[in-house]
């Protein structure tokens, strides 16, 4: 990710929706070192920030409904989350929750593209995002799987102004040339029941102990540490609620 601060219209934070907070929350601080900083306020709902040194990096809490499958939610910094919501459905995508202000931290909502890959968007005020990226124990990239990779340059690209870079096999989206994910067509590779989403790569120093360090902790390596050619080190991981993340070598993206 060439892009290392929030910035309106790129990635700017991560959370983590899942069944068990306590269980993921332990899981994660074991794995990447991070510190955890929990709001108890009431209201919170026990939305709990996870930290490098003292900077913000992503955050777990409880999923909001039944419906609501465990899963990293990438979000994306706005200016307006109102007008987002509303050039999401412009553009054939959903709003899932209206926008909505979080105390005097921002306002955010939660969106689908045309395709069904859901993510939010964030409008800052005192909260500005991910005090940390591109480093280790930080967000690194972000990478939408979909069927429809046609739809999603279109949808992106006028919601929120993304440069679309298209390679022999990959995808990658940017601001101004500044590069932060990619793009991977589920085509064949994944079972028709498995809907399009989005995934954050974390940034690690080693992707091989990382990976072997979320296998003794209880996840599934889905992908095991490989060298994309011309590329960086990467591997994929489930948790063990089922959440799919990415580790790359950091400073090797994009």
């Amino acid at each position: 990710m060439k892009i290392t601060t929030p910035t309106v219209n790129a990635p700017c934070w991560v959370e983590l929706g899942t069944t068990d907070p306590e269980a993921a929350g332990a899981f994660y601080r074991e794995l990447f070192g991070w510190a955890a900083r929990t709001d108890v306020r009431p209201g919170a709902g026990g939305y709990t920030q996870l930290l490098v040194g003292d900077a913000p990096v992503a955050a777990i809490g409880p999923i909001a409904s039944p419906r609501q499958r465990t899963a990293w939610l990438v979000g994306i910094a706005t200016a307006d989350a109102d007008a987002t919501a509303a050039a999401a459905v412009e553009n054939g995508g959903r709003v899932l929750k209206e926008p909505t202000d979080v105390f005097e931290e921002g306002r955010f909502t939660v969106l689908a593209d045309p395709a069904g890959a859901v993510f939010t968007a964030w409008q800052a005020k005192e909260f500005k995002g991910a005090g940390l990226l591109n480093e280790p124990g930080a967000l690194g990239w972000v990478e939408l799987a979909t069927r429809d990779t046609a739809g999603a340059k279109e949808f992106y690209s006028r919601v929120f102004g993304w440069s679309v870079t298209v390679g022999e096999t990959y995808t990658q989206w940017g601001l101004a040339g500044e590069d932060f994910g990619g793009m991977l067509d589920m085509a064949e590779q994944f079972p028709p029941d498995v809907p399009p989403y989005w995934m954050p790569y974390f940034a690690v120093a080693d992707v091989d102990l990382v990976a072997e360090r979320a296998a003794a902790l209880g996840a599934t390596v889905m992908l095991p540490p490989t060298d994309v050619p011309g590329g960086p080190r990467l591997a994929v991981v489930h948790d063990a609620q089922g959440a799919r993340f990415g580790i790359h070598a950091a400073g090797t993206e994009g």
